[in-house]
């Protein structure tokens, strides 16, 4: 067995794949800086009522956020995440979040 195939194994639950992918959108967002973090928070929770754990199941609010925010430039802010999860994709729900914000 591969070392990421035993990371997902251990990672088995759906909550702990969401915890993941909750702290590698965060820390994308701080590693952007602050007012990031603070304007994606604010604008998930302005247009949908969510918080950045619920971006796991809708992630296209975090892409249309994002994109509202920062146009075109939210493709760098997007590539960043993608990175940091691409090699968890052997979880379906991860695949089909990382498959959604790339649109």
């Amino acid at each position: 067995m591969h070392l990421k195939e035993y990371i997902v194994k251990m990672l088995d639950s759906p909550y702990d794949m969401k915890a993941l992918t909750t702290v590698v959108i965060a820390k994308t967002l701080f590693d952007m800086g602050t007012p990031v973090y603070d304007a994606v928070t604010y604008r998930l929770y302005e247009k949908y009522h969510c918080y950045i754990p619920d971006c796991f199941e809708n992630p296209e609010y975090l892409r249309e956020a994002l994109k509202e925010l920062y146009g075109t430039s939210h493709k760098v802010i997007i590539y960043s995440i993608e990175q940091k999860l691409k090699e968890f994709t052997l979880d379906k729900k991860t695949e089909s979040f990382l498959q959604i914000i790339v649109k």
